[in-house]
């Protein structure tokens, strides 16, 4: 005699780093002087990274390209040059000067920001221990109109589907101004990660 069933575990949290994916392009006639411009302004994006005091394992490039593309309008080749950054920023506060400050290197792009807990792997683990205590709360709520008890477990399986959890958030824009009183806007809104853990867990009817 057994049963069985599911427990789920949420913690939500809020976020205290983000990471920012930068990109650098550029493009010309002439594959060198291409590359040197993306250079130059790479160049610009690490001093000024280094400026605030980023340790050098908080930022990597992650991707360098330099490649021949066809413009069918003008009909005529030119070369594309791309580098992609990646800075992990580990105090939020800093984003919004962050943020104004290196669109002034020449970056082109923004390619988004992820927001992580520096906690993520104890908040996972009190994610399962909520989990176990739901699916053991769920058993007991079963077996008390039969007059029986929740034994010891059986088995235990872990059905959770591992991913970065993901910033419920619309959207992230530089700092600007507002129009009225020169009042710095709110251009981020952090939202909460939520972690979810599910547990399937047989237990022994007494």
């Amino acid at each position: 005699p057994q049963i069985a069933v599911t427990g789920e575990g949420k913690i939500k949290v809020v976020p205290d780093m983000g990471v920012i994916s930068l990109g650098v392009e550029n493009t010309g006639k002439d594959a060198a002087e291409v590359k040197k411009l993306n250079d130059e302004i790479v160049d610009k994006v690490i001093k000024y990274i280094k400026k605030n005091t980023i340790p050098a394992s908080d930022f990597q490039t992650t991707n360098v390209s330099l490649y021949k593309n066809y413009d069918y309008e003008k009909k005529k080749y030119n070369f594309v040059a791309n580098q992609t950054i990646t800075i992990t920023l580990k105090d939020l506060k800093k984003y919004n000067e962050f943020m104004m400050g290196i669109s002034d290197t020449g970056v082109t792009t923004i390619h988004g920001v992820e927001f992580k807990s520096s906690k993520l792997a104890d908040y996972e683990s009190d994610a399962r221990k909520n989990a176990m205590i739901n699916a053991k709360k769920k058993a007991e709520d079963y077996v008390s109109v039969l007059n029986q008890k929740v034994g010891k477990s059986l088995l235990i399986s872990d059905n959770t589907y591992v991913q970065m959890p993901q910033p419920m958030f619309k959207g992230a824009m530089m700092s600007m101004d507002a129009e009225a009183g020169g009042m710095p806007r709110e251009t981020l809104a952090i939202g909460e990660i939520e972690i979810n853990a599910t547990v399937q867990v047989s237990f022994v009817l007494e």
